[in-house]
């Protein structure tokens, strides 16, 4: 694997904690600010993939709604209460 060099600019006080830590913990300095950019990459990726599932769930309730098959709010959590007290009742039947 071909490796490039990345070069950026710090503040001295930032660098010499981030190669005090480095050092703390035996580890390359470069080999850390490698695991730091891969946890970034895969975070990003996480979060872009989590909006854009977040953004077809809203479309697809949004299409519900206008279709008229949507439930209201009052409606759902109408029936979660209603699930709720069976399964307190179930519940206490059983002695739990």
């Amino acid at each position: 694997m071909s490796k490039a060099v990345f070069t950026m600019k710090l503040e001295p006080e930032l660098r010499d904690a981030f190669m005090a830590e480095a050092e703390a913990t035996h580890r390359p300095a470069s080999q850390v600010v490698r695991e730091l950019m891969r946890d970034f990459v895969q975070r990003q990726r996480e979060t872009r993939e989590y909006d854009e599932f977040l953004r077809r769930k809203v479309e697809a309730a949004r299409i519900s709604m206008r279709t008229g098959r949507g439930r209201s709010n009052e409606e759902v959590e109408a029936e979660a209460t209603a699930r709720r007290v069976a399964l307190l009742h179930k519940a206490n039947k059983a002695g739990l």
